[in-house]
């Protein structure tokens, strides 16, 4: 078995960071951050992690994740209000990124109105925050549970808080970018109803029930059932998953004994494509052209040609699986039917950006009491330092003398038009912005924010990594913009169908931005394929 890669690394969008700071190493995620789903993974997804070696996510997870680490040193999250949104920079430390207030052990809870009182708000902005995240008013008042989602399936996020919850403007711009980090667009390009299922404030006093949904909503049943997932975060993020394919594919490449020891283990990449080898890996491949040799109905073999090192190479084999963005493969594949080609086509994923920088300490939070910062306004929408991981042979930062990685996240969409109009004018924006522009963005919003607890960037910054996904997050179901149609007529699945020896695969495929929707299309593809 060939896999031909494009990157020059394995792994796609679970991409690591990695960092030497004060001569030890240091990881961060620069894609896929964690092992979570709004469903339960299936047998097929669970399966395959055990078999990498993840027998059990929550007891892995309990061992070696630190949670409430922050919290237990006295740091709490906080919001960043900036001059240009809200007319005063100002950080105020207490509400979440979520605006889910949760006191300290042993801590009396503070009202948010109480929280708010020295943002650079309106009376009347903070009041509205407040009521929609504490209150439990009925906006939708004398209408059955059905008919609300049906409701607040149409209507965006925005037009939720603004037109029926009576949210002013200013307010309005606090909670803008509360779904940057799941849907990578704002609250306009969010239906009302799928923040609802997420958890976000202001559905209170609608009462849903939780065990009914209609089908226009992305989030499926399971979620609300069971809550989803179990998760788990490592300190490369889903790189180690990854590591771990690759160590079951390729052996020797990666001589670890468990998934606790591959964090660190260095992988041996000239054993990953060697001639005596069952599975070949070969990477920097740029696939260009997948082909049947003669009739797709009737042949028997299918052709691939790449390009490596400025050479093109064609490669014969009984069948092919095309697990790239699914939008490119009407390019790589033109011989496929119309309405297959234009279904993948439409399969638009979102950009976004992971930045990763490391700082000499983080002296800073400690003044400021903060480990995680909320900035609807700014260029980086939210950051926060490293999670604290320690697995196997690696250790995370324990306190503020130490060098530390900081995690910060940018959305490039543009509020106002459609979700996968937004997409492309962020891709657009991303493949166009020179690293100095990054650069300059990050020193002065790290000042603006952290100068008063002596941060200092020409001394506290170490190295900076951008990593620019102008294509993300898989396309999801989206009811603000995507006609109501049988699961059968989504373009996903009509994208997805077998076409001779060749299947598609990919979390595209799936309609879902997650690892186990990614894992799920693969089985699937790889059955079509041992079907042929």
């Amino acid at each position: 078995m060939l896999l031909l890669d494009n990157h020059d690394d394995f792994g796609g969008h679970a991409k690591r960071n990695e960092f030497s700071l004060a001569g030890r190493t240091q990881l961060m995620n620069g894609g896929t951050l964690e092992i979570d789903s709004p469903r339960p993974y299936s047998a097929v997804a669970a399966g395959l992690l055990r078999e990498i070696g993840i027998t059990d996510v929550t007891a892995l997870s309990r061992k070696v994740e630190h949670r409430g680490f922050y919290d237990r040193l006295g740091l709490r999250r906080g919001v960043f209000f900036d001059a240009e949104t809200f007319g005063a920079d100002k950080l105020v430390v207490g509400p979440d990124a979520l605006s889910f207030y949760e006191p300290a052990p042993g801590a009396t809870r503070i009202r948010l109105r109480e929280l708010l009182k020295d943002a650079p708000l309106s009376l009347r902005a903070r009041n509205d925050i407040a009521r929609v995240v504490e209150e439990g008013r009925d906006y939708l008042p004398g209408l059955p549970d059905a008919e609300k989602k049906q409701r607040l399936a149409r209507i965006s996020y925005r037009d939720y808080l603004q037109k029926l919850a009576g949210v002013d403007e200013l307010a309005i711009a606090y909670f803008q970018a509360l779904t940057h980090g799941e849907w990578a667009v704002g609250i306009d390009a969010v239906s009302a109803l799928d923040c609802w299922a997420f958890g976000l404030p202001g559905f209170q006093g609608l009462k849903l029930s939780r065990h009914s949904i209609p089908a226009m909503s992305y989030t499926p049943a399971g979620y609300l059932d069971t809550g989803g997932s179990a998760t788990l975060h490592l300190p490369d993020g889903n790189a180690t998953i990854a590591r771990l394919l690759i160590r079951s594919l390729v052996p020797s490449a990666l001589p670890a004994a468990g998934a606790e020891d591959v964090v660190t283990a260095r992988v041996d990449y000239a054993q990953l494509d060697r001639a005596s080898s069952a599975v070949r890996v070969r990477l920097g491949s740029t696939v260009v052209r997948a082909r049947h040799v003669g009739d797709p109905a009737g042949a028997r073999t299918v052709e691939v040609s790449y390009l490596r090192d400025g050479r093109a190479y064609t490669v014969r084999a009984a069948g092919c699986v095309l697990a790239c963005w699914n939008m490119m493969i009407p390019y790589l594949c033109p011989e496929l039917p119309a309405a297959q080609r234009q279904a993948l086509h439409s399969l638009v994923k979102s950009p976004l950006v992971y930045t990763s920088v490391a700082l000499r300490n983080w002296q800073s939070f400690k003044a400021l009491g903060v480990h995680r910062v909320y900035a609807p306004g700014s260029y980086h929408t939210s950051f926060r330092l490293n999670p604290r991981v320690d697995i196997g042979a690696y250790r995370s930062a324990t306190g503020p003398d130490e060098p530390i990685l900081l995690s910060m996240e940018r959305t490039p969409c543009k509020p106002g038009l459609t979700e996968y109009e937004q997409n492309k004018a962020g891709r657009a924006e991303l493949l166009a912005t020179p690293f100095a522009t990054f650069e300059r963005k990050i020193r002065e919003q790290l000042l603006r924010t952290l100068g008063p607890g002596g941060f200092d960037p020409a001394r506290d910054i170490e190295a900076i990594t951008v990593n620019r996904w102008p294509h993300g997050y898989a396309p999801e179901y989206n009811s603000l913009f995507d006609p109501v149609v049988p699961e059968a007529r989504r373009p996903h699945v009509i994208g997805r169908a077998r076409f001779g020896r060749i299947t598609i695969a990919n979390s595209d495929s799936g309609a879902a931005a997650y690892t186990d929707s990614a894992i799920d299309q693969a089985s699937r593809a790889v059955d079509e394929l041992l079907g042929a």
